[in-house]
């Protein structure tokens, strides 16, 4: 299972490992999809389930959409409708998303990730 490399959250929840179907932030697994801010992780339905990531606007600037093993492009009205909001998507693999989400949470920016299991 690949780990992430250690650095400073400031007790934020950083996604720390990965693997087939889960994930691991702040060192607790999570199976399936999640919403991983920094204030904690939820349950996510997949790119169907708009509601939670509609529900970022204001809290964060950027959303790492994380589209599991291989790159992908989310429906083209679901990152217009983030936009609209304020919210820039930005799609990737997960592995990649979680990696640039740490990467942008240690350095104390406003930012999500919704990662989609490999």
């Amino acid at each position: 299972m690949p780990s992430m490399v250690p650095t400073e959250f400031s007790g934020a929840q950083p996604v720390d490992g990965y693997g087939p179907g889960f994930f691991r932030v702040g060192g607790t697994v999570h199976q399936g999809a999640v919403i991983v801010t920094g204030g904690g992780v939820q349950p996510w339905g997949g790119l169907g389930d708009r509601d939670p990531l509609l529900a970022l606007a204001g809290r964060v600037d950027v959303l790492f959409l994380g589209l599991g093993a291989e790159v992908a492009f989310p429906p083209r009205d679901l990152t217009a409708a983030l936009e609209e909001m304020g919210v820039m998507a930005e799609p990737m693999t997960s592995p990649s998303a979680a990696r640039s989400y740490n990467v942008a949470l240690s350095e104390g920016r406003r930012v999500a990730c919704a990662l989609l299991p490999i």
